[in-house]
């Protein structure tokens, strides 16, 4: 007998989990409208040169790339949404006030990003454009934090960092883009023998490099980074965004950590990065930034910040809803028993067919009622 198999870290969902899903996909985007923020579906798949526009060498190697047989152009399956929702709002939308833009679908990856991760993400995300304050930051972490407990996650901590820290002192060094991509490697993973190494290349901005991914912890780590960091205007300004934002959410009880050495998941975030971690789970449920040089990359530069989450990693986290048996109703009804069967459904029961023959396996259909004719009325009754 054949063994049908799927790729490795490619799964199916069950009916179970595939429910769950849709339900989060719905509560996620239901509380992303009550905020303003309008739905798009970007393709699945398009040519490499927009969906790769403006991000880094990590997002090329993520992304399954493929030929058209139509044009014989390279094209590639999104390894994420959020350059694509960028390319919308420069191109498609081109409105010149603050757009906000949400989104739900499935992602791949040419790798998994960690050890037991699926290839395929189901990825619902939500990005605002056009405002380059805080505000907007502030905004969309507490929207991610917010979505998370509607969704039923509990106990969120968010992580803040500022790669225009790490960019401002790499510029300072005036090293090759080369050297630049090896000390954000180092510094992203904390290497601290690869940044070693780099100490006579980076010169005077080595040991402020160096310190990064030693600056991480609670928000007293700030102190600490305004005293070992150099007091130039953009490293000032960071230090202050994320000493105001460590202040907003912990005035909510939500506790909040930094990492100066969190550079960002794809590349291409410039100003403020965040995720949010549960109880329990080792890895970031939901992760963002800001990322303002994207939409440079199709000509329009615009201020933009969003966040993303993988909504099949979040299953294991949230309860299920609980068990609702279904009505199992006659195939062959008559005109009364069929505006029953019509109400009964409108009303958000499940009511099932039967089949002749089927009437062994009734249990894997989660029948636990029956429309029966009772006194020449039509009414749920239990089985007995």
């Amino acid at each position: 007998m054949r063994a049908w198999t799927l790729p490795e870290n490619i799964e199916d969902l069950l009916p179970a989990d595939a429910k769950k899903l849709e339900r989060l996909r719905r509560a996620a985007l239901d509380l992303f409208a009550s905020h303003g923020f309008e739905l798009v579906m970007p393709p699945l798949l398009e040519y490499v040169e927009s969906l790769l526009s403006g991000t880094g060498h990590d997002m090329d190697l993520a992304t399954f790339k493929l030929v058209d047989q139509l044009s014989g152009r390279t094209m590639g399956i999104r390894a994420d949404t959020t350059p694509q929702v960028a390319r919308i709002d420069a191109h498609l939308l081109n409105r010149q006030g603050v757009t906000r833009l949400c989104y739900a679908g499935s992602v791949l990856h040419t790798l998994p990003s960690g050890l037991g991760k699926s290839r395929q993400p189901f990825q619902a995300g939500a990005e605002m454009y056009g405002h380059a304050g805080l505000e907007a930051d502030i905004e969309i972490q507490q929207l991610m934090v917010d979505v998370l407990h509607a969704l039923g996650v509990v106990d969120v901590q968010l992580d803040i960092g500022h790669p225009a820290i790490f960019r401002s002192l790499i510029a300072s060094a005036g090293v090759s883009p080369d050297i630049a991509e090896q000390a954000f490697i180092a510094t992203e993973v904390k290497d601290v023998a690869a940044l070693k190494a780099l100490e006579t290349t980076l010169g005077k901005a080595y040991s402020a490099i160096a310190a990064l991914p030693t600056l991480y912890g609670d928000a007293s780590v700030l102190m600490r980074a305004a005293d070992c960091l150099p007091k130039n205007r953009n490293i000032v300004e960071a230090l202050s965004q994320l000493v105001a934002i460590a202040e907003h959410f912990s005035q909510q009880g939500i506790k909040v950590s930094v990492d100066l050495g969190e550079l960002g998941g794809f590349n291409y975030e410039s100003g403020i990065t965040f995720a949010a971690f549960a109880r329990g789970v080792p890895d970031a449920i939901a992760r963002g930034g800001r990322y303002d040089e994207v939409g440079k990359a199709f000509g329009r530069a615009r201020p933009a910040t969003g966040f993303s989450m993988d909504l099949k990693a979040l299953l294991p986290l949230v309860a299920d809803e609980p068990i609702r048996g279904a009505i199992l109703a006659p195939q062959q009804a008559d005109a009364a028993a069929k505006a029953e069967i019509t109400r009964l459904r409108a009303s958000g029961e499940t009511v099932i067919a039967a089949l002749s023959g089927h009437e062994a396996h009734l249990h894997e259909l989660g029948c636990d009622r029956k429309l029966s004719l009772v006194n020449g009325r039509w009414t749920t009754v239990p089985f007995t």
